[in-house]
């Protein structure tokens, strides 16, 4: 079953993603920096628009992996700028390899980034079954938190909207509506 009229009626992009991916929970490092990535990529785009340049990002961007993308420099962000697949701006490329420095150091004092991000909720998916797309909120108490911590933490482009909807596609929350199935 979709949810229409919100992903399933939009584009097969955002279907596959809603389906497969959103609310699930995520627990490798590697894919909540991708996540966190591209909920930073997304701020004042819209959604869709990141999914069709994911796979030029994990390539610019060494398939995510926090190791790699923390050693890049300057002059390896500028053949970036000019690439038409990606996204850009400078402040968003300049923050991811910001932020892989930090989810290291994280991982570092936790054990992994995936500790630190599921440790909001002491490991626990929050579930919401909201009735209408409407009721699903861009922000709440726990997204404010993340946001807070993150930002004290040094993670740049990151925000309340931007924590929600990162905790939404790292699956830490699962806001698919009321009667949704995934199908296996």
């Amino acid at each position: 079953m979709t949810e229409p009229t919100w992903w399933g009626d939009r584009s097969p992009l955002l279907k596959a993603y809603h389906d497969d991916e959103w609310g699930v929970p995520k627990h490798n490092d590697r894919d909540l920096f991708e996540i966190l990535s591209l909920e930073g990529l997304q701020i004042g785009l819209n959604w869709e628009l990141v999914l069709k340049k994911r796979a030029a990002f994990n390539a610019a961007f060494h398939d995510f992996d926090p190791r790699q993308v923390s050693r890049m420099t300057q002059a390896d962000l500028e053949p970036l700028m000019q690439d038409a697949g990606l996204i850009r701006n400078r402040r968003k490329l300049e923050a991811i390899v910001n932020n892989a420095g930090v989810v290291l150091a994280l991982a570092g004092r936790y054990g992994s980034f995936d500790r630190y991000v599921w440790g909001f909720t002491q490991g626990v998916q929050v579930i919401h079954r909201p009735k209408t797309a409407a009721d699903i909120p861009t922000q709440d108490a726990l997204s404010l938190a993340v946001a807070k911590d993150m930002k004290k933490q040094g993670i740049k482009m990151i925000g309340p909207t931007s924590a929600y909807s990162f905790l939404q596609g790292a699956g830490v929350i699962d806001d698919h509506l009321a009667g949704w199935v995934r199908l296996e």
